[in-house]
């Protein structure tokens, strides 16, 4: 079993900051990938960020310069870091992991941007 449990999400003013952290516990392999998705109301879920175990990274291009994921394997734990956020950011953002053939989320974490 894999369990994925984010934190860090929150209401923050448009050009703020937040971080997010997602810590995955269970039979977690070597060779991995984890990532950041996102949907907002009434859309569809979108991939935001992910990051290879070999720490090779790739983006939406919505969020290209303002977000950074990185990882620390020691801790199996990926972190967004999300800087001049904007209202078009609020959404839930959802932890991933990808591992052999296996796809795993997190329970979701709310971020809303506004003032």
């Amino acid at each position: 079993q894999v369990q994925l449990v984010e934190s860090g999400g929150g209401l923050v003013q448009p050009g703020g900051s937040l971080r997010l952290s997602c810590a995955a516990s269970g039979s977690i392999f070597s060779i991995n990938t984890l990532g950041w998705y996102r949907q907002a109301p009434g859309k569809q879920r979108e991939l935001v960020a992910r990051i290879t175990s070999g720490g090779r990274t790739s983006s939406a291009n919505s969020v290209k310069g303002r977000f950074s994921i990185f990882r620390d394997n020691a801790k199996n734990t990926v972190y967004l870091q999300m800087n001049s956020l904007k209202p078009e950011d609020t959404a839930v953002y959802y932890c991933s992991l990808e591992q052999d053939t296996y796809f795993y989320w997190g329970q979701g974490t709310q971020v809303t941007v506004s003032s």
